[in-house]
């Protein structure tokens, strides 16, 4: 038995509870879990075979510090934490009012975020633990992604990179020594380019809307220094408005030309739904892609690093509105099939 799917509904972040009213569904992965139970039940498997009840995971400091700047976790950890996540989920416009806020329906205090943002990121790097050692050398995290969240600051609903935290407390346990991070969420993989660049032991590909959000910042921030959410990625695959039907095919160009990079020891990918016609962002609007073209997108990428053998570790990223849950179901449907056996590619 080789459970892959992990899903623990303690670190779901409920951005209600907050008053936050960015549009992302407090039953998402929820109901991704129990739809994808229904349809493997249908196929004779048990939650037994491939979910995992997930065991205590707490990080230290010292793991959030190997990606991220210490005054940021000075910040994180003392009293501007509020502060870092007012800017992080963008809940102040430039003229001091509340966008995308009403703190008066807020039922838990801002600061109560971090806890669920660090078991979040817990579970991202068990997600790795879990690839690395069961058979079927795959397993998804329902949750993580947060592919925004930089050295100094966070952005774009992200605070605590936890892709970039848990490849380095990987490495830091001599579990892996090298990594890729493919990111297909909507957005570009802005964070985790900025923070893996100079470092060899992690590759970044990332394909994303060419225009819009956070392509639109001003290249300088105001002390003229480049911004970092401009940092490129290894391979950035632009996707403009229009090319949708030229998606599948410039992806699978990128993947090739990924793998021809000496085999890494662990592959997270970054699986945001958000470029699906029917998310509910106004942000994604100019990539829109079907259920089915966002299903060939995963099986496309589940195929690349399970025909290399190559351990993989799938997180949510981005997915908005009442009907976010739907494009994950096929996907991982198909994933936890052929890490079974049960399908061939």
């Amino acid at each position: 038995m080789w459970p892959m799917v992990l899903y623990d509904p303690d670190s779901h972040i409920s951005l209600q509870d907050y008053g936050i009213l960015i549009p992302v569904a407090p039953d998402r992965s929820a109901r991704v879990f129990s739809e994808l139970a229904g349809r493997l039940a249908k196929r004779g498997l048990s939650r037994d075979r491939w979910a995992i009840e997930p065991p205590p995971v707490e990080l230290t400091r010292e793991d959030i510090l190997r990606a991220h700047s210490p005054g940021f976790v000075e910040r994180l950890y003392g009293d501007g934490l509020e502060q870092v996540m007012l800017e992080a989920f963008e809940l102040i416009d430039d003229e001091g009012r509340p966008h995308r806020y009403a703190p008066e329906t807020a039922t838990r205090p801002m600061t109560d975020l971090l806890a669920t943002v660090l078991q979040w990121t817990a579970r991202s790097y068990q997600a790795g633990v879990e690839a690395l050692s069961n058979t079927g050398k795959f397993c998804y995290h329902l949750g993580g992604g947060a592919h925004h969240g930089h050295a100094a600051f966070g952005h774009g609903f992200c605070v605590v990179n936890d892709i970039v935290v848990a490849i380095r407390k990987l490495q830091a346990e001599h579990a892996v020594r090298t990594a890729w991070v493919i990111d297909i969420d909507a957005h570009k993989g802005d964070g985790t380019a900025a923070l893996a660049a100079g470092d060899d032991s992690i590759q970044t590909l990332s394909i994303h809307m060419a225009s819009g959000w956070p392509l639109d910042l001003p290249p300088t921030g105001a002390d003229g220094q480049p911004h970092p959410s401009f940092t490129p990625s290894d391979y950035d695959i632009p996707i403009a408005t229009g090319e949708e039907g030229e998606y599948l095919s410039r992806l699978e160009t990128g993947l090739a030309a990924l793998g021809t990079h000496s085999r890494p020891d662990i592959a997270y990918v970054v699986g945001g739904v958000d470029p699906y016609e029917h998310d509910g962002l106004p942000s994604t609007q100019g990539l829109r892609l079907t259920i089915e073209q966002l299903t060939e997108r995963d099986r496309l990428t589940f195929d690349f690093l399970h025909d290399r053998g190559i351990p993989q570790a799938w997180l949510m990223a981005g997915g908005y509105g009442e009907r976010a849950w739907e494009p994950y179901v096929p996907s991982i449907e198909y994933a936890v099939l052929r890490s079974l056996g049960q399908l061939a590619g």
